[in-house]
């Protein structure tokens, strides 16, 4: 350790932080588990069992939130996965340098914009009286339309801006893993007479395979970590329907409520946690199987 210092100095940092705010805060997730009460704290509160877990299995909200939550989280995924993918095949081949480097500025940039400013300008392009895609529409003679007070429209809102906001930097991972493949397998293609298409279908998509494999068991087993800023921010009266999903649901039971309840909210996200572990222990014995690529 002596001779290697500088490793374990910068491993220590991540290290204090999964330490300090992933494992330490498991000590509290036992409250799922009590009716807590703060000035009892967490030992002395009274034990209940699945009591919370039960009562929101059997909440009138239950089906709802989970449909919400699971076909958002699919959707983002079959839109979002291929298209970090697509992007790097395309990058790869394009031979002007200048016009390259222009792309992946344009496309990474929007990735390092923070989440409300997202939502304020999703808000000003889909305002129903000035926005942008309004003026489009009236332009071509349509009506104009409340797109964010429309629950149908909610989830293709979230997903897509979020598409947008995140392809080009997802495809760098992708860019440096077909930077590895060996040039000769493509010169003898070119030889051979291949097009870039089988190039790309039968020595690109092979290369990244292992690499896609894996972030696909990644991004399954945070399929319900949709995340609570965005969602939270897009909701209103208008969309709430297809808008609430758990992780919103969680905090307006645990803290926003007039009845605050930190053990029943509790329950909910230890419940939404414990489902994307077991996503990610099925997905990973799945591809183990078919022989790809896994965790472990």
């Amino acid at each position: 350790m002596a001779k290697v210092w500088q490793l374990y100095a910068l491993i220590a940092l991540p290290f204090a932080y999964i330490v300090i705010f992933k494992y330490i805060p498991m000590y509290g997730a036992q409250i799922a588990f009590k009716n807590f009460v703060a000035t009892k704290g967490i030992w002395g509160s009274s034990w209940v069992g699945m009591a919370h877990f039960i009562r929101f299995f059997e909440s009138y909200e239950f089906w709802n939130i989970m449909w919400n939550t699971i076909s958002l989280s699919i959707y983002q995924l079959l839109a979002g996965f291929p298209f970090p993918i697509l992007l790097a095949l395309s990058l790869n081949y394009v031979m002007h340098e200048k016009f390259k480097k222009m792309v992946q500025m344009v496309t990474y940039a929007p990735h390092f914009i923070s989440v409300v400013v997202m939502v304020g300008i999703i808000f000003q392009m889909l305002d129903p009286r000035i926005g942008l895609v309004t003026l489009m529409l009236k332009a071509l003679g349509f009506d104009s339309v409340s797109l964010l007070g429309n629950a149908d429209y909610f989830q293709s809102i979230y997903v897509w801006s979020g598409v947008w906001q995140n392809v080009g930097f997802s495809c760098i991972i992708y860019l440096a893993a077909l930077s590895g493949i060996d040039p000769s397998l493509h010169e003898a293609a070119v030889v051979d007479g291949a097009t870039k298409l089988r190039r790309m279908w039968h020595i690109d998509l092979p290369g990244i395979l292992p690499i896609a494999v894996i972030l696909l068991i990644l991004e399954v087993g945070r399929m319900l970590e949709i995340g609570f800023e965005k969602a939270f921010l897009m909701q209103n009266p208008l969309n709430l329907q297809t808008s609430e999903i758990i992780d919103t649901y969680v905090y307006k039971v645990g803290l926003a409520s007039t009845a605050v309840n930190f053990s029943y909210s509790s329950a909910i996200g230890l419940f939404k946690n414990a489902l994307n572990l077991i996503l990610l222990v099925a997905v990973n014995r799945f591809a183990k199987k078919m022989g790809q690529s896994s965790l472990w």
